[in-house]
């Protein structure tokens, strides 16, 4: 196949440990050739199709200068036989902008994992919101006077932002309530933002678990992000240890009941985080920790992906083919 990724700069990339790029690897591996482009290169005008400047790689396998460039070109993202949307969050307004572009290829052909819509419809924050069978006490608002409320009801509370990723903006407030003030200024911005609070989940000291959702199916193994010293987050952005595991029977459960979901909206890859037993964050946009399983338990996570999306293009063949 022909296989399309829209991700941050090449440059950026960290290939010991980056997931695109252990998918761009099992995926040269089995032959598919490689083009990439940044989501600021999308476009589309009237009469046209969507098109963006890519530029075909091939891999060198050198550990440095890791890829070898074509000189860009013009192409329609429905002539590839996939596109793969790996933008690293925040899902800000130009996210926001490149779905609906996206989504304007599906309809002309293109084939998009995840689905535009999907990634649209599913915040990762919020996602969980439809499964509370599954996650502990949460409060959603924009008003302080619910957040202290909901302080006095569970004293120990998490408050995060709607729009944070690898742990920013994330504060512990203990029964003492020290500093809860100047805290929910900070993220409320006198209700101009929503906050998420949560019940602090002690189950933490054992890590912040990722369990991988491919093809509506759980990977075997999870990841779980330990939080190092005295910090609270355990993602591996804020210093967190990574230490892979084999699922749970509750990591299964969990697995087992949103995998279906999620595939059927058209998420070929989700990234769900468990604490405990409790689903916190549904991850959706360019979820991680394919390497960091691999290196530690052999499960080629890569080779699980590959496996799907080849299965979702050969399964149902784009009506532009």
């Amino acid at each position: 196949m022909n296989l399309l990724f829209i991700a941050d700069p090449l440059q950026s990339f960290k290939i010991y440990k980056d997931t695109t790029f252990a998918m761009m690897r099992e995926a040269a591996r089995r032959g598919h050739t490689l083009a990439v482009c940044e989501p600021r290169q999308v476009m589309w005008q009237r009469g046209g199709r969507v098109t963006a400047q890519v530029t075909g790689i091939r891999l060198t396998g050198d550990p440095v200068e890791w890829y070898a460039a074509d000189a860009p070109a013009s192409m329609a993202l429905a002539d590839f036989d996939a596109v793969l949307m790996r933008k690293d969050p925040p899902f800000d307004s130009e996210y926001f902008y490149a779905t609906h572009l996206l989504e304007q290829a599906e309809r002309e052909g293109a084939r998009v994992f995840n689905k535009p819509r999907a990634l649209r419809d599913h915040p990762e924050k919020l996602a969980i919101l439809e499964f509370p069978v599954f996650i502990g006490p949460t409060l959603v608002t924009r008003d302080a006077a619910d957040i202290r409320r909901f302080h006095e009801e569970h004293q120990d509370i998490i408050l995060k932002p709607l729009d944070g990723m690898g742990g920013m903006g994330i504060f512990r407030v203990g029964p003492d309530g020290r500093n809860l003030g100047s805290i929910i200024e900070t993220l409320n911005r006198e209700g101009a933002q929503s906050v998420m609070v949560q019940r602090f989940l002690p189950e933490i000291v054992d890590g912040d678990k990722r369990v991988l959702i491919i093809g509506g199916k759980p990977v075997p193994f999870c990841l779980a992000r330990i939080p190092q010293g005295s910090e609270v987050r355990g993602n591996l952005a804020a210093g967190g240890k990574g230490v892979a595991r084999p699922l749970s029977a509750r990591d299964q459960e969990i697995g087992n009941a949103l995998g279906p979901v999620l595939q059927s909206r058209g998420l070929l890859l989700a990234g769900v985080d468990v604490i405990g037993d409790c689903v916190t964050e549904i991850n959706v946009t360019s979820p991680t920790c394919f390497q960091e399983i691999f290196d530690q338990t052999g499960c080629d996570v890569a080779s699980l992906f590959v496996d799907a999306l080849e299965d979702a293009c050969w399964a149902a063949p784009s009506a532009s083919k």
